[in-house]
C-alpha cells in the first residue's frame, strides 16, 4: 500500500517509516525543500517537495496514495514566525482532508494527543478540533491519542532527552512542581509514557485492520508514574542521583507569560497547565484492543540517554 505521510521526518515519523517498510508499504513523504537529509531511509521512500501550508504540495503527495497518515504536532508555537497550533494542528489536517477527498483517498489516520478537549489549552483545543473535522469528513478514519512518547530520539526532540538535558544535567535540584501556596502533592501528578515503537506499531497495524476504522485509541504505557518517579528513573538511567525540592509554579507561570515567546525560555503557560493536569488514560485497554503489548518505562528502556550528551 502506498501511504502518504504528513510529518514523516519527525520523531514518530522516523519509526513509522521503519514499520511501514517492514510491513511492505511504500511511504510517500511530504518534505520541505532542504530537509531531505532528515528523512530516514529516504531511498526506500517517495519524497514529494513541499510544506503542509502548501495546498498544491499536499495534493501532489496524497494523489496516488491509498491512505494518509497525519503526524504533525507542535510542542509550542511561535506566532511571530508563523508557527502556530492553528496552522499545524488544525488547518494542516483540514487541508489534508480536502486533498484526500479530492484524490479519492478514503483512509485517514490522525495522530492526536491524550487529554485533548474543546476547552483546553491552544494545543489541546486545536488537536480536538482536528479530530472533529476528521470525524465529519466522511473518510474512513482512525485517531490515536498518545501520552508522552519516549524512545531513542535519533537526533530529534524527545520527552526523556529533553528532561535529561534541561533538568537532570542541570546543577540545580529537580523541581517538583505544585500549584497553589502549599507544596501538597508536589511532583505527584502522573504521566503514562508510551514507547515510540509501540505508537508506530499501532499506526501500521491500523492500516490493514478495518476494525480500527471509526475508532479512537488512547495510547498510554502500562504504568501510571508520578513526575518524581519519571525524573528519578531518568537520573538513574544516566547514573545520577538528584536532590528534589518542591517548586511552586506561580512564579514560573508569571515568567512564562512574559518570556514564552522566546525560543530560549524552556516552558510555556500551556505546557505548565497540561503538565499539572497529568497525562494518563482514563481507559487503558487500547493496546489490548489492538492486540499489542505496550513496553514498560524503566532504566532498561532508557539506555539511549547515556549517549545523549549535547
Amino acid at each position: 500500500m502506498k501511504v502518504a505521510v504528513i510529518g514523516g521526518s519527525g520523531f514518530v515519523g522516523t519509526y513509522l517509516i521503519d514499520h511501514l517498510l517492514a510491513a511492505g508499504h511504500v511511504p510517500r513523504l511530504l518534505v520541505r525543500p532542504g530537509s531531505e537529509h532528515k528523512v530516514e531511509r529516504a531511498q526506500a521512500c517517495e519524497l514529494v517537495p513541499g510544506d503542509v501550508t502548501d495546498a498544491a504540495a499536499l495534493r501532489a503527495c496524497i494523489q496516488g496514495s491509498e491512505a494518509v497518515i497525519y503526524l504533525i504536532g507542535l510542542l509550542r508555537e511561535f506566532p511571530a514566525r508563523g508557527i502556530t497550533f492553528e496552522a499545524m494542528h488544525l488547518r494542516g489536517v483540514q487541508d489534508s482532508i480536502l486533498a484526500a477527498q479530492g484524490a479519492g483517498v478514503k483512509r485517514f489516520i490522525l495522530m492526536s494527543a491524550n487529554g485533548v478537549k474543546a476547552d483546553g489549552t491552544a494545543y489541546q483545543r486545536t488537536k480536538y478540533q482536528a479530530e472533529e473535522a476528521l470525524k465529519a469528513s466522511g473518510l474512513r478514519w482512525t485517531i490515536f491519542r498518545p501520552s508522552v512518547i519516549f524512545g531513542d530520539p535519533r537526533g530529534r526532540m524527545e520527552f526523556c532527552s529533553q528532561l535529561r538535558k534541561e533538568i537532570i544535567d542541570s546543577p540545580l535540584p529537580v523541581p517538583l512542581f505544585y500549584d497553589g501556596l502549599l507544596p501538597k502533592g508536589a511532583g505527584e501528578f502522573e504521566l503514562a509514557p508510551v514507547s515510540v515503537e509501540d505508537v508506530a506499531a499501532a499506526f501500521t497495524l491500523a492500516l490493514g485492520e478495518p476494525r480500527t476504522e471509526s475508532q479512537t485509541y488512547s495510547l498510554c504505557g502500562p504504568q501510571r508514574l508520578s513526575w518524581k518517579a519519571i525524573l528519578t528513573t531518568i537520573a538513574a538511567a544516566v547514573g545520577k542521583r538528584k536532590l528534589m525540592v518542591p517548586a511552586p509554579v506561580l512564579a514560573i507561570r508569571a515568567a512564562a507569560g512574559v518570556l514564552e515567546r522566546y525560543p530560549w525560555f524552556p516552558i510555556t503557560r500551556g505546557q505548565i497547565q497540561m503538565l499539572l493536569e497529568g497525562n494518563v488514560c482514563t481507559e487503558n485497554d487500547s493496546f489490548a484492543r489492538l492486540g499489542l503489548t505496550p513496553t514498560p518505562f524503566g532504566v532498561d528502556q532508557l539506555g539511549y540517554l547515556r549517549g545523549e550528551r549535547d
